[in-house]
């Protein structure tokens, strides 16, 4: 049960995720699904194309269709879910990808009506699967499809304003999928463009494909201070992106921020880890801004239910409703932000207008998974009556975990959903504030787990 998380399926090839559990988790999702087709498609990992077999193998046994995607990212997949094949249009997808996950993980992200299933509807999968004899093999059906290039000429079209832009841009796809489409819309545009480990390679032999954590940037950095002027990196499913100018490491609430002033009072959606900054900024900008819980599923969701029309995860998944289709893509994002680049928008000036803060990064406090979620509770409770020397609390916010806002800034704790860990931030105008926020809040996580 442990492949099966809040926002995806995820486990280790050969020992969890294998025939016998694959083809199951095939034959299960078939019956969620009502239409005839699924659009699968699978990353650059060398057993994706094996677990692709075994996933068509339990959805042909239950009764589905199947449209052959290939190699493509996950925004690729999920934009077949708005395209018509020769008169189909799918009713769900299903991308095979490990993410960010060192190269003997892979998964299933799926989306089923053009919604993500997540969640409870991921769990009792995972408790059917259990349960279920294997399925009766039957003969393999595929039809082929080359959502790449429609999805290339997409893009191409949509941003055909930008051909021939002088900016001179650098780009890490870190041997992940993001390079099959890449090259081709850049070249198509005729843009200045300089790429690494462009083609995809499912051992990462240059570096991991996760653009969160800075060592991962160290390359894409040096080609950026001699041949760019402003950088963009991938993970290794292209559906969240890191953006460098020679200044700034721009996150994804900044990005938000930047995205947000060539629109006419957008509804945008952030996550309990994003800066004040950008709540702030946007209500005084007469937009209206929305705390939500983390996680691309999560945020999907809320998009749809309050007619958002951005929203961005500080770790870099952004999502366009604004004239796209409300799913988190890398590619498109880079492509906004070029557009914003064009239009004359000097993006450090910009940053640089804003309200200076001290933010830490993602601190990580390691536990387990039977406790993390019992700490936050123990954490919520001693907030009823915190310590004496305990910052002065203006209120707590627990959409997700618990955000307490101070005097000067706030502090986060939230329980992973994806790992047996608890996440903190901490943010203030003062520096040592933010420290003091940290210190309080520390103490507080090792007061819950003695309660336990």
């Amino acid at each position: 049960m442990s492949i099966y998380r809040e926002y995806d399926i995820r486990g280790i090839y050969e020992k969890e995720l294998n025939e016998q559990s694959v083809v199951r988790i095939g034959y299960a999702l078939a019956s969620k699904i009502k239409g005839e087709y699924v659009a699968v498609g699978y990353d650059a990992r060398s057993h994706s194309p094996i677990l692709f077999e075994y996933l068509v193998s339990g959805l042909n046994a239950g009764g589905k269709k199947v449209l052959d995607m290939g190699l493509v990212p996950t925004p690729v997949n999920y934009f077949t879910n708005y395209q018509e094949w020769s008169g189909i249009t799918p009713s769900a997808s299903i991308m095979i990808t490990g993410s960010h996950n060192p190269s003997e993980y892979n998964g299933f992200k799926i989306t089923v009506d053009k919604t993500p299933f997540f969640g409870e509807q991921i769990y009792a999968l995972g408790r059917e699967c259990e349960a279920m004899e294997f399925p009766v093999k039957v003969k393999r059906e595929v039809t082929k499809i080359d959502a790449a290039a429609r999805y290339i000429n997409f893009l191409v079209n949509e941003f055909a304003h930008l051909k021939g832009m002088p900016t001179r841009i650098v780009y890490d796809c870190g041997n992940g999928v993001a390079g099959v489409v890449t090259e081709d819309i850049f070249r198509a545009l005729n843009l200045n463009t300089k790429g690494l480990y462009v083609e995809p390679d499912g051992t990462f032999p240059n570096h991991h494909p996760d653009p969160s954590d800075e060592h991962n940037l160290e390359d894409v950095k040096k080609l950026l201070k001699t041949d760019g002027d402003i950088a963009f990196a991938y993970d290794g499913d292209a559906d969240r992106i890191a953006v460098l100018t020679h200044k700034n490491n721009i996150k994804g609430d900044m990005m938000a921020l930047l995205f947000a002033m060539k629109m006419d009072k957008p509804i945008v959606v952030g996550e309990v880890k994003c800066s004040q900054v950008m709540y702030d900024e946007l209500e005084r900008r007469g937009a209206t801004a929305i705390m939500y819980k983390t996680g691309h599923s999560n945020i999907k969701v809320k998009m749809k239910e309050v007619g958002a029309d951005l929203a961005c995860e500080v770790s870099g998944h952004i999502f366009f409703k604004d004239r796209y289709f409300g799913y988190d893509d890398a590619i498109y994002a880079t492509l906004r932000m070029l557009e914003l680049i064009h239009d004359g928008i000097d993006l450090d000036a910009e940053l640089a207008k804003l309200p200076q803060v001290f933010s830490t990064e993602e601190i990580k406090v390691h536990t387990t998974e039977s406790e993390k979620f019992k700490i936050i509770d123990r954490v919520k409770e001693l907030l009823k009556n915190p310590p004496k020397d305990f910052p002065k609390i203006r209120d707590i916010i627990d959409v997700d975990g618990v955000r307490i806002n101070f005097q000067n800034g706030w502090g986060l704790v939230r329980a992973s959903n994806t790992t047996p860990v608890l996440v903190t931030r901490f943010e203030s105008t003062k520096l040592e504030d933010a420290k003091l926020y940290e210190k309080a809040i520390n103490e507080l996580i090792i007061e819950a787990k003695k309660l336990l």
